[in-house]
């Protein structure tokens, strides 16, 4: 595994930030991180990079403590923090050439061309970082992370302030990442985990409540909930009485959603019900979530963050 957890809590005052969370992250995986503002994401990131220290639990990068080994593990991974902390009198290639120093890059030159042209920085590399725009900014950070070509990489809201023609690039940079490199990246764009992520990690109020692949969570979602359409209004006492519906809600006389862990016996009679009251089916289907959806039905917020 290159990132592993094991039970971190990390307490301020008398709050729990995070609240012994545990999970791994394997070689080359793209993880989304999600949860609303306040839940613990940025806490959990600063751990593992070694920025801060738990009061309870590990983290290991690449099988190496964070606690024993902080520098050894600092080489391993490529971070880019909230905020994104620059130094705004410097030019953007001296900047960078700085960071090559602080890894010990021998063929400075060559690495940062290579990242600047990776995040699209060419135009802007001769230019001092507080002569840029927001999304120029973060693009410097991004390159800064990647600069001593790091084993793992820790995004936190790596699109922030670029507009949708950058993010779209940025996104494709952290796709070809994907292949060699493992990405634990939070975001508050839902639509970008799902275009590249295969899993995803859902942390509210400290803990973690979600840990799984996209596709099974939408199908977990999905699979509990049919929206039923009839011809002819009627009973809510019919859709009631069907057995294993946990939930009748009333849409209109005719429209209605049924919550159910067993769908396909529900839909079943259903039919037996349209057969016995001469009734008429115009639509039968399972309810498609967005990820959004899921996010709010998982944490009942409606601002991921």
């Amino acid at each position: 595994m290159s990132i592993e957890v094991r039970n971190l809590t990390k307490i301020y005052g008398e709050q729990k930030a995070i609240d012994g969370i545990t999970f791994t992250v394997a070689n080359a995986e793209i993880v989304g991180f999600l949860g609303p503002n306040g839940a613990g994401k940025s806490t959990t990131m600063k751990i593992i990079t070694g920025y801060l220290q738990p009061d309870k639990g590990e983290a290991f990068v690449c099988r190496v403590s964070v606690k024993d080994h902080p520098l050894e593990i600092k080489k391993k991974i490529g971070y880019l923090p909230e905020g994104n902390p620059l130094y705004y009198d410097m030019y953007v290639k001296e900047y960078l050439d700085f960071v090559a120093d602080l890894h010990g890059i021998k063929s400075k030159k060559q690495k940062i061309s290579e990242v600047t042209s990776m995040v699209g920085l060419e135009t802007e590399s001769r230019k001092k970082i507080g002569q840029l725009s927001k999304g120029f900014k973060q693009r410097v950070g991004l390159a800064a992370s990647l600069i001593h070509d790091p084993e793992v990489l820790v995004l936190d809201e790596p699109t922030t302030g670029l507009d949708p023609n950058q993010i779209l690039e940025i996104r494709d940079v952290i796709k070809k990442l994907g292949g060699h490199k493992t990405v634990l990246f939070s975001s508050h764009i839902l639509q970008e985990v799902e275009a590249i992520c295969d899993r995803v990690l859902i942390i509210d109020k400290g803990r973690l409540v979600i840990d799984s692949k996209l596709s099974s969570l939408r199908n977990e979602q999905t699979n509990h909930t049919i929206q039923v359409t009839f011809k002819e209004a009627i009973e809510t006492g019919w859709l009631e009485n069907l057995h294993g519906v946990d939930t009748v809600i009333k849409i209109t006389a005719y429209q209605w959603e049924l919550q159910s862990e067993k769908t396909e016996e529900v839909k079943k009679q259903l039919m037996e019900l349209t057969l016995q009251h001469n009734l008429n089916i115009v639509s039968l289907q399972n309810e498609s979530r967005s990820l959004e959806e899921v996010f709010r039905r998982l944490t009942k917020s409606d601002i991921p963050g």
